[in-house]
């Protein structure tokens, strides 16, 4: 009899737990050893739109967070699948660094809800006193507003307030990254300036307002004359613009310096003070290299420049290549 008065108790216990769990703020669900759902509580219910009934007794739990099937935080901790972290997820912990646990971060893509929340996840397995897995408890914090938030300081830290082009800290960074794995691959990196042609001119005779307009303008026909994503297009300083292309030989950036160029002149912007031409041109300098090791970015930068400078005494508006440069 006292046994079945234990087991009663027990049985209450677990019952309460459950009930606890149910009603929990945060968005909870369970897994049983063989990582079917024992417990999806109302919170969990609410924020992935999908009701407990659909999902207790399945192995069905990532439906509620994405579209084709995949492993959830309590998935890996009950495999021990932790090789698969940094495949599935943005940001992790490592195991033992939570206790029996792990913290990880990810967007999920809510299918039911049509929506898409960035979520912070904490998943840890439950033994019983001989230390076999019992059951996984996943629970989620919803961090969307805050990640959002978090991406658009970033991205205003990276931007050029006036052209939302990249800005000069974020170019020189992209140039060392490139730099560095064009060293490794032998691997070709080019770098263009483009210059406004009589700027000061134009903003003497249209005033600081129309200038920035004028900058903008250009900035949009830069912007979308450099098509491949690995590209970078930045605001150089002033009225200089800046291109920095991976994978690209002296003839493809000389083409795509071209291209800019051409962009420009046809946005047909008034320059009446302009000596070179009655609307807004570019003069444009191009260089191309494979760096050599324990070489910086700063030869490509000076060969680019060099050319800018060939460019502006031959008359503006034109684009001119870098002679032969070597980086060693």
């Amino acid at each position: 009899m006292d046994y079945g008065g234990q087991q009663s108790c027990t049985d209450i216990g677990h019952s309460i737990a459950v009930r606890l769990m149910q009603h929990l703020v945060v968005p909870t669900f369970v897994l049983d050893a063989q990582r079917r759902v024992t417990v999806w509580n109302h919170a969990c219910e609410r924020l992935t739109g999908i009701p407990a009934a659909k999902v207790i007794g399945t192995n069905e739990h990532w439906r509620g967070f994405y579209s084709t099937p995949r492993p959830c935080l309590a998935d890996i901790v009950a495999l021990e699948q932790f090789d698969r972290l940094a495949e599935l997820y943005s940001a992790h912990t490592r195991p033992g660094e939570s206790g029996y646990g792990l913290r990880a971060e990810n967007w999920c893509v809510m299918p039911l809800k049509g929506q898409r929340h960035y979520l912070a996840v904490d998943a840890g397995p439950i033994y019983d006193d001989q230390g076999t897995l019992i059951a996984i408890v996943e629970t989620l914090r919803d961090m969307t507003d805050h990640k959002l938030a978090e991406m658009a300081l970033k991205s205003l830290a990276a931007q050029d307030s006036l052209t939302t082009l990249a800005n000069r800290r974020s170019l020189d960074d992209k140039l060392q990254v490139e730099w560095k794995r064009a060293q490794r691959n032998s691997a070709s990196l080019a770098f263009i300036i483009a210059d406004i042609d009589h700027f000061k001119c134009y903003n003497d005779h249209y005033g600081h307002q129309q200038g920035d307009e004028c900058l903008r303008t250009v900035a949009d026909a830069i912007g979308a004359s450099v098509f491949r994503p690995a590209d970078m297009t930045a605001r150089y300083g002033g009225e200089e613009f800046a291109i920095v292309m991976p994978d690209t030989d002296l003839a493809g950036a000389l083409a795509v310096a071209e291209r800019i160029g051409s962009a420009v002149r046809n946005k047909g912007i008034p320059h009446a003070a302009s000596v070179t031409a009655p609307h807004v041109t570019l003069s444009l300098g191009v260089a191309s290299l494979v760096p050599a090791s324990k070489s910086t970015p700063d030869i490509l930068i000076a060969a680019a420049d060099t050319a800018l400078y060939r460019a502006k005494r031959a008359g503006r508006n034109c684009t001119l290549a870098a002679a032969a440069i070597s980086s060693s």
